[in-house]
């Protein structure tokens, strides 16, 4: 079931959302070669909770007696990792790529959002990477209206992301959120215009396209959570939580904008 939510609940959502934009502003200035993906990922915890919300990844169920609940507050994934890298004392490199993936919840609502950031200097190829997996988030967030459909939101990513040479990841889609970190509907990154569930005022959807400099296939790490893409080439990642209001998408998260010009 989608729940739609009421103007006090988005309300309550602009807080969590808020923590979740203000950790990605701490965190964007640190991202440079040498600093360790665990001293970001403490600093993130530290400000979550001195806020008054509790991070949303940490100790979030596999599902699996197999696998261990995912250990810390933020997902860190580099060059070839996709999603759902655990922070590490890997240090960080001149010419990596490195998401940063963050969810907070307060008052029993939850948000989220993902940044793709260059370390250093980095080649044009994967600057380009980030400048089409961005421009792509903001082209569905543009079909997030009363009246679309979900998938119109799924085909204006993947056509702008396969105009420019890259690939949509299959495997991994965006998420309805509220009072669950993950809720209805699934929000893939492709699809067919005209399909999939009607949009109504009051969704909020964390819509955010994974994409692939090579092929989409992606594969599944020894740890149960760090996906990675199957030819090792680099891939990004972008997040904003977006609530459809009557006049249409208004971004819960704020820690980047459109590029203009």
């Amino acid at each position: 079931m989608i729940h739609r939510k009421t103007e006090k609940e988005i309300e309550v959502m602009r807080e969590s959302n808020q923590i979740v934009s203000d950790v990605h502003r701490l965190l964007i200035p640190l991202v440079k070669p040498g600093v360790r993906v665990s001293e970001l990922d403490t600093l993130a915890e530290e400000f979550i909770r001195a806020n008054g919300a509790s991070p949303a990844f940490k100790g979030y169920g596999s599902g699996s007696k197999s696998i261990p609940s995912f250990p810390a507050t933020l997902c860190v994934s580099i060059d070839d990792e996709v999603v759902h890298g655990i922070p590490t004392d890997r240090v960080l490199r001149e010419g990596e790529i490195v998401s940063v993936d963050v969810g907070a919840e307060k008052s029993g609502f939850f948000g989220d959002g993902a940044i793709t950031l260059p370390v250093g200097i980095v080649d044009a190829e994967k600057l380009r990477l980030l400048k089409v997996t961005k421009e792509s988030l903001f082209r569905g967030i543009d079909q997030a209206v009363p009246g679309n459909r979900l998938h119109d939101i799924s085909a204006a990513i993947q056509e702008h992301v396969e105009a420019n040479g890259f690939s949509v990841v299959r495997d991994l889609v965006g998420h309805g959120i509220g009072k669950n970190l993950h809720e209805e509907p699934p929000v893939p990154n492709f699809g067919r215009k005209g399909t999939g569930p009607l949009l109504e005022a009051g969704m909020t959807l964390a819509i955010e396209p994974m994409v692939n400099y090579g092929g989409f296939r992606v594969k599944i790490d020894a740890n149960g959570w760090t996906v990675r893409t199957r030819d090792g080439a680099a891939s990004a990642h972008f997040e904003h939580t977006v609530y459809i209001s009557k006049d249409g998408p208004v971004l819960l998260t704020n820690h980047f904008e459109r590029d203009h010009g």
